[in-house]
C-alpha cells in the first residue's frame, strides 16, 4: 500500500499563532518539532495498516529557506520519505505512480472560518474566498482535488475542529478525522496535549487506511470552473494576462475554465 501524507503546520496541537509557523521566529523552532511529530504519528499509523511506502510532503510556507522545509530531520521516523522544498501542490510523482490514499496532517480551516485556527486559503493577504465549480474551499479542497485527479482519496484528515468539519462536508462522512483541538478565535484555543494528540492522530492514521473503499477521490465536475475572490485591487495583477483567466471588476473575483480541474487549476496557480 502507497500512501502519501499531505501536511501543514497550522493544524497541529500547541500552536496557535503566527509565531509559532514563521520561520526564524524564537517559538517557530518548538512549532516545528511538534509538527514533525504528528507525521511521526500518521507514519506510524500508516505502518500498521500495511503501508510499503510512505511519503510526507511538508505543505508549510513558512518563508525564506524555511517554506515547504520545516520538518525537523532527525526527529522524523526512518520509515518515511519526505519532500522538502517543493511549489506548493506540484508533488504528484507518487500520484502519478499509483498512489492508494492521502492521510492530511495538521490542516486548518479555509478563510474567514470564525473557529478556524490560524485560518486562512493559501495566503492571508491575497486571497479572500476559493471556489471549485459551486464548492467553498480551502487549501484542504485544493489537496484533495489534487489528489482525486489522479483517483486518490483524502482518507483522513487532522486539525481543528472546524477543519474536520469543513472535510466531512466537503469529502464526505465517511472520511476519517482527528480534531486536536477546538477554536476559541483565530488565535486561540482548548487544546488537547501533543502526546495525546499523536496517539489520536495514529490511530486514525491506521483506521482510516483499514477500509479505504468507502471514501471517494474529490474530483470536482468537468468541464471545471474555479473562481478565486480576491482581497483588493492591487492582487489582481498576478492574474493579469494568463490563458483562459478573466477577471470581474466589479466583484475582484478571478475565473478560470478548463476541461478538468487540473487544467483550470494550472491556469491560475503558478510553479
Amino acid at each position: 500500500m502507497h500512501v502519501l501524507i499531505m501536511a501543514d503546520m497550522e493544524g497541529v496541537s500547541g500552536i496557535v499563532v503566527w509565531e509559532q509557523t514563521t520561520g526564524g521566529d524564537p517559538m517557530y523552532e518548538e512549532g516545528r518539532r511538534l509538527y514533525t511529530e504528528e507525521i511521526n504519528a500518521a507514519v506510524r499509523g500508516a505502518k500498521r495498516a500495511g503501508a510499503t511506502e510512505i511519503v510526507a510532503v511538508d505543505c508549510h510556507g513558512a518563508g525564506g529557506g524555511w517554506t515547504f522545509n520545516s520538518f525537523v530531520p532527525e526527529l522524523l521516523d526512518p520509515d518515511c520519505d519526505w519532500v522538502a522544498h517543493h511549489p506548493w501542490s506540484r508533488y504528484t510523482e507518487l500520484l502519478e505512480q499509483g498512489c492508494d490514499a492521502c492521510l492530511c496532517v495538521g490542516m486548518h480551516a479555509r478563510n474567514n472560518t470564525p473557529d478556524g485556527v490560524l485560518c486562512h486559503t493559501i495566503s492571508t493577504v491575497k486571497w479572500h474566498n476559493l471556489w471549485f465549480n459551486d464548492d467553498l474551499v480551502g487549501e484542504l479542497g485544493i489537496n484533495a482535488a489534487l489528489c482525486g485527479h489522479y483517483d486518490c482519496p483524502v482518507v483522513l484528515v487532522t486539525g481543528d475542529e472546524a477543519i474536520c468539519r469543513e472535510a466531512r462536508g466537503l469529502l464526505g462522512e465517511e472520511i476519517t478525522t482527528v480534531a486536536v483541538k477546538r477554536g476559541l478565535t483565530r488565535y486561540s484555543a482548548r487544546q488537547i496535549p501533543p502526546i495525546r494528540a499523536r496517539a489520536m492522530i495514529e490511530e486514525g492514521a491506521f483506521q482510516s487506511l483499514q477500509n479505504i473503499q468507502p471514501v471517494k477521490p474529490y474530483t470536482p465536475a468537468k468541464p471545471t470552473t474555479i473562481t478565486v475572490e480576491l482581497t483588493s485591487a492591487d492582487k489582481a495583477a498576478d492574474f493579469i494576462g494568463r490563458h483562459g483567466v478573466v477577471i470581474d471588476e466589479s466583484s475582484l473575483k478571478v475565473v478560470s475554465k478548463g476541461e478538468n480541474w487540473m487544467q483550470a487549476w494550472d491556469q491560475v496557480w503558478h510553479w
